[in-house]
């Protein structure tokens, strides 16, 4: 992620983001709470952080801080569904799925566990010709009424411990199917993260500081 500090009139700094595979991606939730935090570590001062995203500009409301522990609530935006339900064709049989879009390309799939092969499925899916630019994978399981547990494998990426565009996509996909409501939480293999829907979806999650240095480019 290369981060340009440099505000503009509508935003405090922007973001460019390079998967493992060289390929450019519009946004990462989990990311863009890493540069805001980034950010407030060297020096901006408000609690209010606007980051420019391929996915447009992104609003950040500081929660808490303690040290370099961050938590934040960030604007998601509206989720655009190109399909609620969609029988997506694979090499073991159709499989019932929500197709939206949070800023980037989400296929969100509920299953009933995670006891079998979703990373090989997951590949599958990433790269489907339904999907010409490629599409990040969710796989969600609802516990309650307000808590879905999920994996995520991500378009350039693979498998992720955590997503925070990947738990926007599962929640919404997950709210319109009734399997939860808002507010709800997302459990990932990394941690927790809370989701509210009302006009827009506001993700909270932490971002934390863990080393430093410089690179000579």
């Amino acid at each position: 992620m290369l981060i340009d500090p440099a505000p503009a009139a509508d935003y405090d700094a922007a973001i460019r983001l390079f998967n493992s595979d060289g390929s450019e991606a519009e946004i990462s939730g989990n990311g863009t709470r890493c540069a805001a935090a980034f950010l407030i570590e060297h020096g901006h001062t408000k609690n209010e952080v606007r980051i420019h995203t391929g996915a447009g500009i992104k609003s950040l409301h500081l929660l808490e801080r303690a040290d370099r522990r961050f938590l934040f609530e960030m604007n998601m935006g509206r989720p655009e569904f190109t399909a609620e339900r969609f029988q997506l064709p694979l090499a073991a049989g159709a499989r019932d799925v929500t197709l939206v879009w949070v800023g980037n390309p989400q296929c969100a799939m509920p299953v009933a566990d995670f006891d079998f092969d979703w990373r090989a499925l997951g590949a599958e899916i990433e790269r489907h010709p339904q999907f010409p630019k490629r599409t990040n994978v969710s796989f969600l399981r609802a516990r309650d009424e307000h808590t879905l547990e999920a994996r995520f494998w991500e378009r350039g990426a693979g498998e992720t411990m955590s997503s925070g565009t990947g738990s926007t996509g599962a929640f919404a996909a997950a709210v319109l199917r009734g399997l939860v409501r808002s507010p709800a939480r997302v459990v990932t293999p990394a941690g927790p993260m809370d989701l509210r829907w009302g006009a827009e979806i506001f993700l909270t999650g932490p971002a934390e500081i863990v080393a430093e240095g410089v690179f000579t480019f």
